[in-house]
């Protein structure tokens, strides 16, 4: 069992190496300074998918300054989810830096909120994980902890955001399913004002999973919030996105990059995955697995 003891201990660790990296961030020479403010969720708000967010740029001294304060943003404030994190896009590009020492700093902070998340996941029941981390590091919210720094130091061609639609993905039988679909038709619905209508509504969907077969896969592709995301660019083949939940580093790039910066947020009209999936049952955007 792991103890309060190596969770502090753990996460004293991660801490101190990421003051180290601040403190010598602070006194790098920068050519960019940006960071995307985006909208406070509170914990009234938390369950309230926006359809649209405004992003409000800050840059030089004060996106610096909010860029390096955004590495230790890892405890719960008063009034503000803890379940939807706040996320911290921005870009700091660095020049004259000293590349090895700083990507060797940067790696051990990730490789320090590694070993924290994985003694921390050692716990295996939920409830008395929450306890022993809390009871270590009271108001540390651990999903802000174990976010990675992503940083580059090959300079790319081009390093723009965007936002991203996630799914969260859930793999069920046709037994699961139908024991979900139970369990939904007993609730109450506040869309549907005539509750028979909404149990003859579960009563359809129960139909179409019945008459699978009992060894059929299915699966949950539900849409969760949408996220800004870091995509860099070398060739139109060699390419990656990494999450913007933290700022992006880019370490003395070629004078030529393009850099980007994150746009408003707006929905769009109609989801993409309802046209690209052909659900099962859409209310649960379940369907079936390909074999």
């Amino acid at each position: 069992m792991v103890s309060k003891v190596q969770i502090r201990s753990q996460f004293d660790l991660m801490n101190e190496l990421t003051s180290l990296l601040i403190d010598e961030l602070r006194v790098c020479e920068y050519s960019k300074a940006e960071y995307y403010q985006l909208p406070d969720i509170t914990s009234v708000d938390e369950n309230i998918i926006p359809e649209s967010i405004l992003v409000k740029k800050l840059t030089g001294e004060i996106a610096h300054r909010a860029i390096l304060n955004s590495f230790t943003d890892i405890y719960k404030k008063e009034s503000l989810s803890s379940r939807v994190l706040k996320r911290h896009p921005g870009l700091l590009v660095l020049k004259n830096a000293d590349v090895m020492a700083l990507t060797n700093r940067i790696k051990q902070v990730n490789k320090a909120k590694a070993a924290f998340k994985e003694c921390v996941l050692a716990i295996d029941n939920n409830d008395a994980r929450f306890e022993a981390v809390h009871n270590a590091v009271p108001n540390l919210i651990t999903l802000a902890a174990y976010r990675k720094i992503h940083f580059q130091s090959e300079s790319p061609f081009s390093v723009r955001f965007t936002w991203m639609h996630k799914h969260a993905t859930k793999t069920l039988t046709k037994k699961m399913a139908l024991e979900m679909l139970d369990k939904s038709a007993g609730y109450r619905n506040p869309r549907m004002i005539d509750q028979q209508k909404w149990q003859a509504l579960v009563a359809q969907e129960q139909l179409r999973v019945a008459s699978l077969g009992d060894k059929e896969k299915l699966r949950i592709r539900r849409p969760t919030r949408v996220s800004p995301q870091v995509n860099v660019r070398y060739t139109a083949e060699n390419r990656y996105h990494v999450s913007a939940a933290l700022p992006f580093i880019l370490i003395n790039p070629q004078a030529d990059v393009k850099l980007g910066t994150l746009p408003d947020y707006q929905k769009p009209e109609s989801h993409p995955r309802k046209k690209e999936y052909d659900f099962l049952v859409d209310r649960l955007y379940l369907e079936q697995v390909d074999k």
